[in-house]
């Protein structure tokens, strides 16, 4: 990896936490990084990939300013998001809201273009936007799957292992958010037990829940309680990721959430989830045209609430079989498509979600990597500052994979180095290991190689790179089989780090009453 590309995390001194209870103290559970750590988050080193012209791109926004400003969004079960929208001069119709050329864009003026997300451990803060590159998993999997019990409902435990081997895995930036869904707890406490577990089994950053406006302020208050309040407010330290209910429709549920970040000082990560042909058209331009007014107004919206609100543009294109009406991920005209959505949030000046591991197939196989391959470069690409569901998307992601995690991982450590681009200087040139090997000899033993031979290429931990002979006598096993027996080392080889007793005290009890406060609900 290029010593570029190796982000010198700012670690804050003299700073002061208000503990719980209210007393003031150190930040707490400052836990170390895993081992060979790459580093914090990526600083591209290379171009992102602009495939429109100047002449497409305006008229696709404004197509986009006409679907604002001719059809509308609807704002449903929020009084609140169409008070906000009144005040800002929109056209409010009942649920319906226009909005004139032009006025979200003013509005998102005042959104940060990067803004710093902050760990429990301040070496793993990660920054979004500009050239940085966050990996994060997969999210919101009802089911998990792996080659030995095979695909079945996640549970809590399998939501830790996940927090786990995302800790574990040097090329992974960020702890996620509901990596898969816990249905042994119930619906409306499952959040702290999600929230608890990223702040204990990790100590990167990680994002709250979104279901609810009351499960996003929980999941807020669970971060002030490790950060303290007055931190809190002056800085990121939770997202929230909300979807859009495309074509054209706010919901009440996803509006408060954002609206709940958003006030808290919070940022929320705005998503279509557009798929061609049923939430939205066929053809990539006009899908492309929608999800640009969509997302522009959450994120208007989030400024509305608290102006200056770190907020994400987000994006999920994706394609659909017209012979049986199934989604298809990892297809060719999503992943161009987002090469046009990345250039669109350039112009926007606003930090970019888009694209991630994504993959149809049922097991962890040629298919999930190949469909994988084709999203995570179009997300490299396009500009994507956080990219999730970096890791153990399957099955159109209804399971989260133990064995696609761990070679989705591996696929995101190749890009640490592909996203180094190439380095030029006196060392990279090499003229004096030329001059020392000379002509027809081989460069294994010169010092040039002695001296870059540990860091010069990126190295598999999934890849079998050994002749035949040898990989057929080893037992001659596959990459999902080596993926395997790699995540049962992970999690055994797992060490949780270092919380203050205090902190992880305030946080038990604080999910205890939380949940004795309300009876269940599986629904």
């Amino acid at each position: 990896m290029d010593a570029a590309d190796v982000v010198e995390p700012g670690v804050p001194t003299g700073r002061r936490r208000e503990r719980a209870g209210g007393r003031d103290g150190r930040r707490s559970g400052q836990g170390t990084a895993p081992p060979h750590r790459a580093a914090p988050y990526i600083l591209r080193n290379i171009p992102t990939y602009d495939i429109l012209g100047e002449e497409s791109l305006l008229r696709i926004e404004a197509v986009a300013d006409r679907i604002l400003a001719e059809i509308g969004i609807e704002f449903r079960d929020d009084p609140v998001a169409l008070q906000h929208w009144k005040g800002a001069g929109a056209d409010v119709d009942g649920l319906l809201v226009k909005f004139e050329p032009g006025m979200l864009r003013e509005i998102l003026k005042s959104a940060p273009s990067s803004f710093t997300q902050h760990a429990r451990n301040p070496a793993n803060n990660v920054e979004i936007g500009g050239k940085s590159v966050v990996f994060a998993p997969a999210y919101g999997s009802p089911f998990v799957m792996d080659l030995d019990k095979g695909r079945r409902y996640g549970t809590i435990e399998d939501f830790r292992n996940f927090v786990k081997l995302a800790q574990s895995s040097p090329w992974l930036h960020h702890s996620g958010g509901t990596i898969c869904e816990p249905v042994d707890v119930p619906v409306n406490k499952r959040h702290l037990d999600m929230v608890y577990a990223h702040l204990k089994y990790s100590d990167r950053c990680f994002m709250g829940s979104v279901t609810a406006e009351n499960r996003a302020e929980e999941s807020i208050e669970m971060a002030r309680i490790v950060f303290g309040r007055g931190f809190v407010d002056r800085n990121c330290v939770i997202l929230g990721n909300v979807n859009v209910n495309s074509p054209l429709v706010w919901d009440g549920t996803m509006t408060n959430a954002l609206r709940a970040y958003a006030r808290a000082n919070q940022a929320a990560v705005i998503v279509p989830f557009i798929l061609g042909g049923a939430m939205g058209p066929v053809t990539n331009a006009g899908a492309i045209a929608q999800a640009l007014a969509e997302t522009m107004a959450g994120c208007a919206l989030t400024q509305l609430e608290r102006k200056g609100a770190p907020v994400i543009f987000g994006n999920f294109l994706s394609s659909m079989s017209l012979r049986s009406g199934s989604p298809t991920f990892g297809t060719p005209e999503p992943a161009i498509g987002s090469m046009v959505i990345g250039q669109l949030a350039r112009r926007l000046d606003l930090p970019l979600r888009c694209a991630g591991n994504f993959s149809n197939s049922k097991l962890p196989d040629a298919q999930a990597m190949n469909e994988g391959t084709m999203s995570m470069l179009s997300a490299v690409h396009c500009g994507a500052n956080f990219i999730l569901h970096s890791a153990g998307f399957l099955d159109g992601l209804l399971s989260m994979s133990y064995e696609k995690f761990v070679m989705d991982a591996d696929l995101c450590g190749a890009l640490h180095s592909y996203l180094a681009g190439v380095v030029v200087d006196d060392n990279s040139l090499a003229l004096d290991a030329f001059r020392e090997v000379g002509v027809g000899k081989h460069f294994l033993g010169c010092a040039h190689t002695m001296e870059n031979y540990q860091t010069a290429f990126w190295d598999s931990a999934v890849a079998d790179n050994e002749p035949f002979e040898k990989w057929s006598a080893a037992g001659g096993s596959d990459a999902a089989s080596r993926a395997n027996r790699r995540w049962k080392q992970m999690l055994a080889d797992y060490q949780a780090p270092a919380m203050d007793v205090a902190v992880d005290e305030a946080l038990v009890d604080y999910v205890e009453r939380t949940k004795g406060a309300q009876a269940d609900a599986w629904y």
